[in-house]
């Protein structure tokens, strides 16, 4: 029973690679961008960037907080993006494992199931070839190793992170997904002020770098600085946290996305919901709220 929702997830893993079906009419679309048909390359119309494709195509790396927390965790939420010309509503999955005494973690996150509906302006602009803008997709699996440097010590706790994303999730023709990989590396930072128990106040930082795999043939990578700055406040198993974050790729083409993150956390005993809001600042221009529900599972080393 515990493992039902993983299972699920896992399903919904094998089966992100499956690619959808569109309509085999795309006259409109040759028409409206003055393409040949006999050119291969439509896809390199498409600009491969976070300001150019879905919420959920090049999303900022969470931010990490300097140090590992000791359960296993499964995490489901549903999410809904609010945007003028492209609304999406999403449900997504994350798994937290630590191991070697809580020295070492392992997490594995991505997009279930997105609906999505956005407008002609917004179609044009990505050259999507889907002519309503109307559609559903599967999004990309990430997968992080985690690694804690220092904790507990005079200096600030420090955690190593390395991540990547696969090109798993489909609907490139919509400009959903990027049909390509990335992975990011960063080092966050942190340090816990208060009792030992209770450590109510904990500023943290992160720094790290963050690039994926473009369509462009002569720079065929984009790299960026990521980065992020917080603040977490823990009272009665409340958790309150407040976060800046982005990275800024080199290109200068809606790739250096920008935002703030507000978290709110209850915990108990086994379980604990969780609310977010983030709101975009730059190249990335969604409002999006979140809503998660937190098994917590216990298990031996």
């Amino acid at each position: 029973m515990k493992f039902r929702f993983l299972t699920i997830f896992l399903v919904f893993s094998f089966f992100q690679g499956l690619p959808q079906q569109s309509g085999n009419d795309i006259s409109w679309w040759n028409e409206l961008h003055g393409w040949d048909e006999s050119d291969p390359g439509w896809r390199n119309w498409m600009k491969i960037t976070p300001g150019y494709f879905g919420p959920n195509a090049l999303p900022v790396p969470h931010v990490q907080k300097g140090e590992l927390f000791k359960k296993t965790e499964f995490e489901l939420t549903a999410s809904n993006h609010f945007h003028q010309g492209d609304p999406t509503q999403d449900i997504s999955a994350y798994i937290y494992m630590p191991f070697a005494n809580n020295k070492i973690a392992v997490e594995m996150y991505g997009v279930a199931f997105e609906h999505f509906a956005f407008s002609e302006e917004i179609r044009n602009e990505r050259f999507s070839r889907i002519k309503d803008g109307k559609g559903t997709a599967i999004g990309d699996f990430y997968f992080s190793t985690l690694i804690q440097v220092l904790k507990d010590r005079k200096f600030p706790n420090i955690l190593f992170r390395f991540g990547t994303k696969t090109a798993s999730g489909n609907q490139l023709e919509g400009a959903r997904y990027i049909d390509s990989p990335a992975y990011f590396l960063d080092l966050s930072f942190s340090k816990n002020f208060g009792n030992q128990i209770t450590r109510e106040f904990k500023p943290f930082g992160m720094i790290g770098f963050y690039t994926w795999q473009t369509n462009d043939e002569l720079n065929l990578q984009n790299d960026a600085l990521l980065y992020g700055l917080g603040a977490d406040y823990l009272k009665n198993n409340w958790l309150l946290s407040g976060a800046w974050s982005g990275y800024s790729g080199y290109k200068n083409e809606r790739d250096r996305p920008m935002q703030l993150n507000f978290d709110l956390r209850k915990d108990f005993a086994t379980k604990a919901v969780r609310f977010q809001y983030q709101h975009g600042l730059r190249d990335w221009e969604y409002k999006t709220v979140r809503f998660s529900y937190i098994w917590k599972i216990n298990r031996e080393e």
